[in-house]
């Protein structure tokens, strides 16, 4: 095989410019392994310098199996990546080890995908042959026990790759289509309306703080009276809390009825929503 050949095919499997696979075919004395593994140390170093930059773009895959869901956050910088063949591949591929190991990072990034190379080593390579920063984020498995999980997708890229994934988890022994056609709405009720609970007593206490702080900062110039001000903040984190979980938000598909309305309705005794998980690229 001529130089100019090894140049070519290294290209080919590399992504590699010319210069740079002209370089390794030379160092590696003609070993096209070789080379390849010089590349990819290279690849290192490019990869290490991409990741100080920004990368709020991206992609969340889903998948189901027989006994759970799964759901992982790959990012990268701009949006036309986020459709590369070679990311949404990579992604895909990804997307089926978070199933197996339900979740773990750890676990993940040492996984050997399907080229006999750790998770850590694909994402180093595809990160020098694309040219931007790519980052494993935020993962999440539901296991199918006794509840019933539902999922949906928003602005779908390809697949089961998605900008925006719910899953819900609702305990009830009731199988009807009744149950499932409401999993499936608050399922798209949670993409839309985003709520940081599913009571208000679940709601994070640093972040009920921070929302008092931005009403008393709010009213702070507002001239009124002490009494008035303490009114009228209570009024606000109520309203904030009200908003906020899922059982006490405006249903979308019927805004005059609340969550728990909604539910009631269903008249089935059981019924529990156990958990949520919304997974959102760029949040």
């Amino acid at each position: 095989m001529s130089d100019i050949e090894k140049i070519k095919k290294l290209r080919q499997s590399t992504g590699a410019g010319f210069k740079d696979c002209n370089l390794a075919i030379e160092e590696a004395d003609g070993d096209l392994d070789k080379a390849v593994e010089i590349l990819r140390v290279k690849g290192i170093s490019k990869a290490s310098k991409k990741m100080s930059r920004e990368a709020n773009e991206g992609v969340v895959a889903l998948t189901e199996k027989e006994n759970k869901i799964s759901l992982i956050e790959v990012n990268c910088e701009t949006d036309f990546v986020a459709k590369n063949e070679d990311f949404v591949k990579f992604v895909k591929e990804l997307s089926e080890i978070n199933s197996i190991c339900e979740a773990n990072i750890n676990k993940i990034k040492s996984h050997k995908m399907q080229n006999s190379k750790s998770v850590d080593e694909n994402l180093v390579e595809i990160i020098a042959k694309i040219g931007e920063k790519i980052t494993i984020g935020r993962s999440k498995t539901f296991l199918n026990s006794s509840n019933l999980n539902f999922k949906y997708s928003h602005t779908v890229v390809k697949d089961n790759l998605s900008k925006l994934a719910v899953i819900v988890s609702i305990e009830t022994k009731d199988r009807s289509d009744k149950i499932n056609s409401f999993g499936k709405q608050l399922a798209m009720h949670i993409a839309a309306s985003n709520p940081l609970s599913i009571d208000i007593d679940g709601i994070d206490v640093n972040i009920l703080k921070k929302e008092e702080e931005l009403v008393a900062q709010e009213l702070k110039s507002s001239g009124k009276s002490d009494d008035i001000i303490k009114k009228i903040s209570l009024g606000k984190i109520n309203k904030f809390k009200e908003e906020n979980s899922l059982l006490n938000q405006a249903w979308v598909i019927e805004p005059k009825k609340k969550v728990r309305e909604i539910i009631k309705d269903l008249n089935i005794s059981d019924l529990k929503i156990k958990e949520f998980y919304r997974l959102k690229i760029g949040e």
